[in-house]
């Protein structure tokens, strides 16, 4: 039998008819399969949108709402700013205004289309606007646009290694340059369109800025509300500005805010946006407007606007009204900071027209609570050297600095205690002094007598003897005076240096004196040790002890003042007395936040030991002696403390001095701390530091009386 091939079997098994069976086998087994997936799969579809439907519906719905509504924000009026007697100092102005808020995805050519309407229903002066400022309202219309850009060369679209340029801002710099000047000589009309559209295109998406908040009239709201649906994203609201409804010569404390042009300053923006700050928001630029931000910087009222497909807004409706800022009450009573600064100008006006202020850079006065560290009063009077005249600026009693002379000594006999040279009323010998390369030292009252004389600390205070201070470092040298001794530390060692400034500045000298203002200058010290040519001499430690050296502000005397009316302790210097809520009305609400006593510092000596300081102080105004330095203050209203303080000053060729003072009263009890600074006069021999302050000790009893 022949065997059959491959090909054989495979040509015969294709021929075999194909039965019932094993159609019924193969094909309903697929579809059946089949159906099964497609039915499967339809029922995961409807599960799947069944859930969609129910659980999340009105999750995807809110989205949907959310990219069609949302929420802005526009500034609310900034707290106000009153005296200690509830005067109002800074307040608020209300202006109709008109403004813009940006939409999502609003391009230039969408934006020039509402500016030139709102043009044609409104009056915008325009604004100083730059070559810039015009060839961008210009290019905002895409046919300019076009035009524009069709001067562009292949050049023009390389960058300076050949590639192509792609990024938009720089091609469009580059499109900026082919406008014409002919292209932007705009007549007054387009020029006042030009300032809407700058102002519109200032802001970012969802972002507000005012087209006009300066003269707006009712007329000119009731226009706009007509045209809404027209102009998108113009609306009315209320703007405000800052105003100053009582005249008074702290307008320079109380600061500044910025404009919304100008918005937040560039080298704070960062810090202020990640507080929720817009870059276009008003801040508070210099003193307390800064020092207080936090609290004057109201709640933003809350619009809903509505978008369109294009992301333009329709429709905005105000959600919430916001609140204005939280006010601030001073320590300073307008009426008492006045009567101040007429003592001090009245005083300073005779030394003017006498001749003896010739070389002056006028007059520096502080009065604060010894017991509080509250600021009763800030009188600084700038003299301009050309005409005379007197420019009020209290600011400069925490920014200028001059030497004190010897007003210092209080503190320097507390470095004496400190450092165990003396222990109580310690006596020492006043007598001229010759140090080594250095000219000779002496007390005032005893240049000419060149005595040797028995003093006590209360004496030296009393007498305002220098000698006595310069013995002190001289012990703190572990040695003992002798005529033309080399003083045993070496130059510009800077090592005694410290040791005086740490006492001094526990009273406030040379150091920030914590008051609740921005720009606070520490005065000037002395600390070139590393430079040889500028290194202080061996004499200049000795000067340093009785305030010939350093310098310091008209507020860290008062500090020092206080320090030591109050029995040793440093309280930080405040101009606020505390943070108010507002009333319905928006004044002067109840107080939220009392501005309390802040210790900085204990000093760091005995009772005992600042009692004597104390009597010191008493006895160089009330002192017998025939050297009492102080008894020109005798015979005011209160019983005065103080020390006295004259520096030799030069201004040029001109030999001139600081007359001073740091006082308080009355002596029993304190309530007030004065300093005044009256420096570069070419004399002092009518004792005007004392006159004026007994003159301002005067006043404050007067005022207290009322």
């Amino acid at each position: 039998m022949k065997k059959m091939s491959f090909l054989d079997k495979l040509k015969n098994n294709n021929e075999e008819p194909i039965t019932q069976k094993n159609k019924k086998s193969h094909i309903p087994f697929r579809l059946n399969l089949l159906f099964f997936v497609i039915f499967g799969l339809f029922v995961a579809l409807i599960v799947r949108l069944g859930y969609l439907q129910i659980a999340e519906g009105q999750q995807y719905a809110q989205k949907v709402e959310e990219n069609s509504t949302l929420k802005i924000k526009n500034s609310a009026p900034r707290g106000q700013i009153y005296d200690a007697k509830g005067n109002l100092l800074v307040g608020n102005k209300a202006n109709l205004a008109i403004t813009y808020t940006r939409g999502k995805k609003v391009q230039p050519k969408d934006m020039v289309l509402i500016a030139n309407k709102v043009n044609d229903l409104i009056h915008v002066p325009a604004d100083e606007l730059t070559e810039r400022d015009k060839k961008d309202f210009w290019l905002a219309n895409p046919e300019n646009l076009k035009a524009a850009q069709k001067r562009l060369t292949d050049k023009d679209k390389v960058d300076e290694k050949g590639n192509k340029i792609t990024d938009e801002g720089t091609l469009y710099a580059k499109t900026v340059e082919k406008v014409t000047p002919e292209e932007i000589n705009f007549d007054e009309h387009t020029l006042q369109a030009a300032t809407i559209f700058k102002r519109m295109n200032s802001v970012e998406e969802l972002n507000t800025a005012f087209i006009k908040n300066e003269g707006v009239t009712q007329d000119e709201i009731a226009i706009i509300g007509e045209h809404t649906s027209e102009i998108a994203g113009v609306s009315t609201g209320m703007d405000w500005d800052r105003e100053y409804p009582n005249e008074t010569d702290l307008r320079g404390l109380l600061g500044n805010v910025s404009s919304q042009k100008a918005g937040l300053p560039a080298e704070e923006a960062d810090e202020y946006i990640a507080k929720g700050y817009e870059l276009n928001d008003r801040v508070g630029t210099s003193y307390l407007e800064k020092q207080y931000e936090d609290v004057l910087q109201g709640q933003k009222a809350i619009s809903e606007v509505t978008l369109d497909n294009n992301g333009r807004i329709v429709t905005q409706t105000p959600v919430s009204e916001g609140k204005k800022g939280e006010n601030l009450k001073l320590t300073i009573d307008m009426a008492f900071q006045a009567k101040i600064e007429e003592v001090v100008r009245a005083q300073y006006q005779q030394l003017l027209a006498t001749g003896n202020a010739a070389y002056s850079d006028g007059a520096y006065v502080v009065v604060m609570n010894p017991k509080t560290g509250a600021v009763m009063a800030m009188v600084a009077l700038d003299r301009d050297p050309a005409t005379n005249e007197l420019t009020s600026n209290p600011l400069a009693t925490i920014n200028k600095a001059f030497e004190p002379g010897s007003v210092v000594k209080g503190a320097t006999i507390s470095a004496g205690y400190e450092q165990g040279v003396i222990s109580g009323n310690d006596v020492l010998i006043d007598e001229p002094l010759q140090i080594f390369g250095s000219e000779q030292k002496s007390s005032v009252f005893n240049k000419v007598l060149g005595n040797q004389i028995r003093l006590s600390a209360e004496q030296a205070l009393e007498y305002s003897s220098n000698a006595y201070m310069m013995k002190l470092v001289l012990k703190m040298m572990k040695t003992d005076y002798q005529y033309n001794m080399q003083l045993p530390y070496n130059t510009g060692d800077p090592t005694l240096f410290n040791v005086l400034r740490k006492t001094f500045g526990e009273y406030g000298m040379g150091v920030t004196t914590g008051i609740d203002l921005p720009g606070e200058e520490t005065g000037f010290t002395n600390k070139a040790f590393d430079d040889p040519d500028r290194a202080p001499m061996p004499g200049h430690l000795l000067d340093l002890s009785f305030g010939q050296y350093d310098t310091y502000t008209a507020m860290q005397l008062a500090q020092y003042a206080a320090t030591v009316a109050n029995g040793g302790t440093r309280f930080a210097p405040h101009v606020v007395e505390g943070i108010y809520d507002n009333k319905s009305d928006g004044s002067l609400g109840e107080l939220k936040e009392e501005k309390k006593p802040e210790a900085l510092n204990k000093v760091d000596i005995t009772p005992e030991q600042m009692q004597i300081i104390q009597n010191g102080f008493y006895d160089v105004v009330h002192g017998n002696g025939v050297f009492t330095t102080g008894k020109y203050m005798q015979g005011a209203a209160l019983d005065i403390a103080a020390k006295t303080g004259t520096a030799e000053t030069n201004v040029g060729e001109h030999v001139t001095v600081n007359s001073n003072v740091v006082a308080y009263a009355p002596y029993n009890d304190p309530e007030i701390a004065v300093s005044v600074i009256l420096p570069h006069l070419t004399s002092e021999n009518t004792r005007p530091n004392q006159s004026m302050v007994t003159a301002i000790v005067n006043a404050y009893a007067e005022y207290k009386a009322q």
